[in-house]
């Protein structure tokens, strides 16, 4: 996409929101010399696609985040998105500044328990040091317990171990089947068997009454078939923490019992939770309230406009499309929006969105891995050098133009 628009005084479009989505729009549109503004409530990007890692390995965390005011200059604006108003078409920040826009892009993302995403206003140096703390919190722990099974709570068990190969690392899931439920079933079951050969004690759901001689082939889309044989698994039926508020994660504290609903016992010196993430919908509920969909992300049309608006996008996790929420698929999204904000400045027709087929990588420590690309199943090779090894930091220091720490 080379420069050379030209474009009149009216032009300016806001992004709220600078995670994958959001920058990749803003770096898109500075390439074509097109004036925008990038809010985010931080002062720097956070590539939380390798926070798991910088939780367990010392001095990670400072590759994981990223300046925005480096790269952006005075196009980036810290603020706390309090509202919009699309009849003025302005977004409002907490401190009274009004923020006028041609143009929107709505990129809020999602939020979820630390150390998976980082949740905290602070700067980029104590966010650092917030990362530094909990590796040391795990090192102090020699019986650590994540809970959840999703992508995030399968790579933060395989983070520990491979770190810590004799630490007693426990995970503990609702549900059948490890990891999330649009990744084929031989990516999880070798999701669930990689785990267990790193030494991890799961406790699964249970499927009562199922023959053992069963193929697993038809519980695809169900489950697969957890067997009592299977080494280091423990079987219970829907396995699931009862007062999950009560406790205190990512901290050391020997000796904490945790109980599920089922009544199992789990003594453990640390609780880190990977128990799923929520739309940040704040900056726009009020004023999109009609256009939520269930889980509150935006309803969007085929060229990723909000429903009734030609000037409004949404990208990321919080555009309602039927495929995972990825870091991959936003910058997808911030292509489509950016090109159609040009296109529908330059009287060009809008380019379409389409969900394909799934590509998903879970990075199981350094050395490990399994997924998919496009619907097709990759094995440890293929995933330990695409994803695993570097969790692709280098390409989000790239895009914002900077040099990573060595």
């Amino acid at each position: 996409m080379g420069s050379g628009l030209s474009l009149d005084d009216s032009v300016r479009v806001v992004v709220v929101g600078g995670g994958f989505g959001g920058t990749a729009a803003a770096s898109l549109l500075r390439s074509r010399a097109v004036p925008f503004v990038l809010v985010d409530v931080r002062d720097a990007f956070h590539h939380n696609v390798a926070a798991l890692r910088a939780a367990v390995a010392s001095e990670f965390a400072r590759k994981t985040f990223i300046s925005y005011s480096v790269t952006f200059g005075d196009s980036f604006r810290q603020g706390e998105v309090v509202g919009i108003d699309p009849a003025r078409q302005r977004v409002l920040l907490s401190d009274g500044e009004e923020l006028q826009y041609s143009h929107l892009i709505l990129a809020t993302g999602s939020d979820g328990p630390f150390p998976g995403k980082f949740n905290q206003v602070i700067d980029m140096e104590s966010a650092i040091q917030t990362y530094e703390d909990m590796v040391k919190e795990i090192a102090k722990s020699e019986r650590i317990l994540v809970v959840g099974g999703g992508a995030a709570g399968v790579e933060m068990a395989a983070e520990i171990k491979t770190e810590y190969p004799a630490k007693e690392v426990t995970l503990i899931h609702s549900k059948v089947v490890l990891a999330d439920v649009e990744l084929l079933h031989s990516v999880r079951q070798e999701a669930k068997e990689i785990l267990l050969r790193k030494g991890v004690r799961l406790l699964l759901a249970w499927l009562p009454r199922v023959p053992v001689s069963l193929d697993t082939s038809e519980l695809a889309g169900k489950g697969s078939l957890v067997k009592v044989g299977d080494p280091g698994l423990s079987v219970a039926t829907g396995e699931r923490v009862s007062d999950v508020e009560s406790l205190t994660p990512n901290r050391f504290q020997k000796d904490t019992v945790v109980r599920t609903e089922k009544g199992t016992e789990v003594v453990v010196d640390m609780v880190v939770l990977c128990t799923g993430i929520k739309i940040n919908s704040s900056a726009y509920a009020a004023a999109f309230g009609d256009r939520l969909a269930s889980n509150s992300a935006l309803k969007v049309n085929k060229h990723l406009q909000l429903e009734g608006y030609d000037n409004i996008y949404a990208i990321g996790d919080c555009a309602d499309l039927k495929e995972p929420k990825m870091a991959y698929h936003a910058g997808l999204h911030a292509n489509v929006a950016v090109t159609n904000i040009i296109n529908s400045l330059t009287h060009k027709p809008l380019k379409t969105y389409k969900p394909g087929s799934l590509t998903f990588l879970l990075a199981m420590g350094r050395d490990d891995g399994v997924g998919q690309v496009n619907g097709y199943y990759v094995g440890r090779l293929l995933v330990t050098i695409a994803k695993s090894r570097d969790l692709f930091v280098s390409k989000s220091w790239k895009t914002m133009g900077q040099t990573m720490p060595s």
